[in-house]
């Protein structure tokens, strides 16, 4: 992955064709020491995982994409998790070849050929606390 930063609040990455997303972005947070923000990328996967969060079984329906696939939208947050570790929060739109579409939560991406994301830094620490009704770790503004 490169980077640069676009002003004191802005940085724009690049991931490289294998990298994994997600994994990669809550490593550059960690790495960072980014205790909140959020991004926005466009680019192709050459598979995936998404998720589809189920209300009644309080659990997320995995989605596997193994396909080449245009990232339509790709746009998330970052936060401290309950143990001050940092939490990637990323809902994505693919498109496949035959133009249809399909979306959910981003659980892993693997690129290829590249990703470009714009990382906006917050100007505060957001964080996340489990909910007791949906057992998801939520954002806590309080």
């Amino acid at each position: 992955m490169k980077s640069v930063e676009l002003n004191s609040a802005d940085s724009l990455f690049v991931f490289d064709t294998g990298e994994e997303v997600v994994s990669a972005l809550q490593k550059l947070a960690l790495d960072r020491k980014i205790e909140g923000g959020s991004f926005t990328a466009l680019g192709a996967f050459q598979r995936a995982v998404i998720a589809y969060w189920n209300w009644d079984t309080k659990k997320y329906e995995e989605i596997e994409i193994d396909e080449q696939v245009e990232k339509l939208s790709l746009l998330g947050n970052v936060a401290s998790g309950e143990k001050a570790e940092p939490k990637v929060h990323a809902h994505v739109t693919l498109g496949r070849r035959t133009g249809d579409a399909v979306g959910g939560h981003l659980l892993k991406g693997f690129v290829r050929p590249t990703i470009e994301m714009v990382l906006t830094r917050a100007s505060q620490r957001l964080s996340r606390k489990r909910d007791p009704e949906t057992k998801l770790q939520l954002l806590d503004l309080h």
